[in-house]
């Protein structure tokens, strides 16, 4: 199917034709030059039968010793929770907060001083390629232990992607209102204000929301490094063997994250409501008078809404100590940091770290793709007809996916020690889930008809299939996989952190040590290992769609 699509432009014995069909051949090799890849990282990280079975026994005899588990002081657990969801409603309220503007000017539609848009757009590249628990390494060094490092860890990674997302969204808006603004001489900003804004609000807050549900997976586990929330507890019973106490903490997270993504899919559902009334949400919707700013109760819901949403805000801001004098104390080691950057010091240890981590990654990816293109089958009725097991494989999916991968190391770690191996059984389990879940969204989004035919004919579930399903799937299957591929990269590069291989180890190592040229090095590395990824799948998407 790809490689009609691509051709279909091209008349057939055209010389041009060439070209769109070598570059379909590209796109069909992309799997196979993945496989490749992952055979070499197999080997580089010693994945065989025998490890996987030497693993599997250590594992389960750590989960013995893990039960039962232990839950410490309530005062204490809440505590901790409250930290956390409180780290990561900050980050996200200032990130939201600074990607409004950040977002307008990377737009394609900015009219402005382009080498502003270019500084704005460098600024989303850098921001959003870089984990967030390396913003927190950093941030924990320069102004120490504590929740306010982990909320400027949230907040400066979640710019690049609110602004990237939201500029997207901007990119798409009808440009007639702005236009007809800004023919009556209105400025800049009063035409952003009026047209703009008031439109992209919806689009907006769910970018947000789908940011703090990811922010606030990623605070569960800042306070391995020192950086707030309820991380701090589970590093500390790790590091002194209390497993029962660790599998408490576990079984916290998860049931935190699991409660948090069904309150954001419900919300998300309300938000979008908007879509089925066939209108465009404003800020101020109209009155019972025609033309006229109306307070209804609708209104009144929304204003108080809003208001609680500031205090919160305020709230959350308060509870990450930002102590003035302390950030004013810290300027020197700013300084000493962005001036021992320069020049990145590149290595051999640097190179080989990386690496590791890109063929963590890839192998991971492999792994996943294929296990959770199998979880996404079963979980929809186009082989197997049951309810009951569909839902529950969407179950098994859902806990998978409520365990950040780093609490996978940390327990891999533990069981069968230091290494690389660790790190592949975590990101491929995360990887797992993840592409499930895009898979299973993605073939319960396909065209019925095809399917609804040949189920006609008595085609078998397998027939319509493969002959009906697959060949609509692959576009999402490719794009999708390579998604998955880019977010198993940025996690693989902080779980050397906790001894999970990759260059994790070296990173945290460089930045206590003072040795930041070395971090440069690494970060400048993992920048352009990230957007040659994102390149690639957006030419796969170009390409195949």
């Amino acid at each position: 199917m790809a490689e009609t699509a691509v051709a279909q432009p091209v008349r057939a014995g055209s010389a041009a034709g060439a070209a769109p069909r070598s570059q379909a051949w590209l796109v069909a090799l992309l799997p196979v030059v993945y496989v490749g890849v992952s055979l070499f990282g197999f080997w580089w990280i010693d994945v065989s039968p025998s490890s996987l079975v030497a693993g599997w026994e250590d594992t389960r005899n750590l989960l013995g010793r893990m039960t039962p588990p232990t839950f410490g002081s309530p005062a204490t657990v809440a505590r901790l929770v409250l930290e956390t969801l409180l780290i990561a409603v900050a980050g996200t309220s200032l990130a939201a907060l600074a990607s409004v503007p950040l977002g307008a000017v990377c737009a394609a539609t900015w009219t402005g001083n382009r080498v502003v848009q270019g500084a704005a757009r460098l600024v989303v590249v850098i921001t959003r390629a870089i984990p967030s628990l390396v913003f927190a390494i950093i941030f924990v060094r320069l102004f120490g232990i504590g929740p306010m490092a982990g909320g400027l860890a949230v907040t400066v990674h979640s710019v690049g992607m609110i602004a990237k997302l939201y500029a997207d969204h901007l990119e798409e808006l009808d440009r007639r209102p702005q236009d007809a603004v800004t023919a009556t001489g209105a400025g800049r900003l009063q035409t952003f204000v009026a047209t703009v804004f008031s439109r992209s609000l919806p689009a907006l807050t769910g970018i947000v929301l789908y940011r703090l549900d990811i922010n606030i997976r990623a605070s569960a586990v800042l306070g391995i490094v020192g950086a707030g929330g309820i991380g701090v507890a589970l590093q500390t019973a790790m590091g002194s063997l209390d497993y029962r106490r660790a599998a408490g903490i576990v079984l916290v997270i998860i049931g935190l994250i699991l409660l948090l993504e069904v309150i954001s899919v419900t919300v998300r559902r309300r938000l979008s409501v908007h879509r089925h009334s066939g209108t465009t949400a404003h800020l101020l919707p109209a009155g019972r008078v025609p033309h006229a700013v109306g307070w209804d109760g609708p209104r009144r819901r929304r204003l108080a809404l809003g208001l609680a949403v500031v205090a919160l805000f305020a709230v959350s801001l308060w509870s990450l100590d930002a102590d003035l004098a302390r950030v004013r104390e810290s300027i020197p080691a700013v300084g000493r940091l962005l001036t021992g950057m320069v020049p990145p010091a590149l290595s051999g240890a640097v190179f080989l770290g990386v690496l590791e981590s890109l063929l963590m990654a890839i192998s991971a990816t492999t792994v996943g793709v294929v296990a959770g293109l199998v979880l996404a089958v079963l979980s929809t009725d186009l082989l197997v007809r049951s309810r009951a097991f569909n839902g529950a494989v969407r179950l098994v999916v859902v806990l998978m996916r409520g365990v950040p991968d780093l609490v996978f190391a940390l327990l891999f770690v533990a069981a069968l020690g230091l290494g690389p191996f660790p790190g592949f059984l975590a990101l491929a389990i995360s990887c797992t889930a993840l592409a499930a879940k895009f898979f299973t969204d993605a073939l319960e989004s396909l065209d019925p008809l095809p399917r609804e035919a040949l189920e006609a004919t008595g085609a078998s579930r397998v027939q319509v299939f493969v002959s009906a399903v697959w060949p609509q799937f692959v576009p999402s299957f490719l794009g999708n996989g390579l998604f998955t591929s880019d977010l198993a990269l940025r996690e693989s590069t902080v779980l050397g952190i906790v001894g999970a291989g990759g260059i994790g180890f070296l990173l945290h190592e460089s930045v206590g040590t003072l040795r930041y040229e070395t971090t440069s090095a690494i970060l400048v590395l993992l920048v352009v290992v990230v957007l040659g990824i994102e390149s690639a799948a957006r030419w796969v998407r170009r390409k195949v769609f």
